[in-house]
């Protein structure tokens, strides 16, 4: 299975955590995972609409990675969808993306038990990635549970090393 990973950092160089998600990936994995970093082909927002849908319709497994700010993804993402995802290739007679599947790749500064329904935040990561759930299936892709990376403010050197191994696993059918 073809494996393109679309990272959403808007500061992938001073990334620990993303970073070292993406090398142990790419060193386990290196015929079958591609990598974009979205924010340096794209630090202006202007999104290659074909560029993109070519690079989608070349792989199977379709992997949206970001580190999650203000409950949400970053900017760019929202653009990529936007300009991306159009009718008469994604929905609305569109097919291109059928077959395919979708995950999120998320890390979060915050510990885990924040986002639950009684702990800081009021509201579980579920919820708060619902929508991409949802354009997931208005869109024909398979949603697969998404992979969080999470505590990465204070996550020690052991942590992310297994948190790092667990990523790259998930990649290996």
């Amino acid at each position: 299975m073809s494996t393109g990973i679309l990272l959403f950092h808007p500061n992938y160089a001073a990334s620990k955590i993303n970073r070292r998600l993406i090398n142990t990936l790419e060193a386990r994995h290196p015929a079958d995972v591609t990598v974009r970093d979205e924010y340096a082909l794209y630090p202006d927002f202007k999104v290659d609409k074909a560029a993109e849908q070519a690079f989608v319709e070349s792989i199977d497994h379709l992997v949206l990675e970001f580190p999650f700010y203000w409950y949400s993804a970053p900017a760019l993402l929202q653009q990529w969808k936007d300009t991306v995802l159009a009718p008469g290739w994604a929905y609305a007679g569109g097919t291109a993306l059928d077959g395919k599947t979708v995950q999120l790749v998320v890390t979060t500064g915050s510990p885990a038990s924040r986002y639950q329904t009684d702990g800081e935040y009021g509201h579980t990561m579920k919820e708060l990635l619902s929508p991409f759930e949802l354009t997931a299936f208005r869109v024909d892709l398979t949603w697969r549970e998404p992979i969080l990376v999470q505590n990465t403010s204070a996550i020690s050197e052991e942590e992310l090393d297994a948190a790092a191994k667990r990523y790259a696993d998930a990649f290996t059918d």
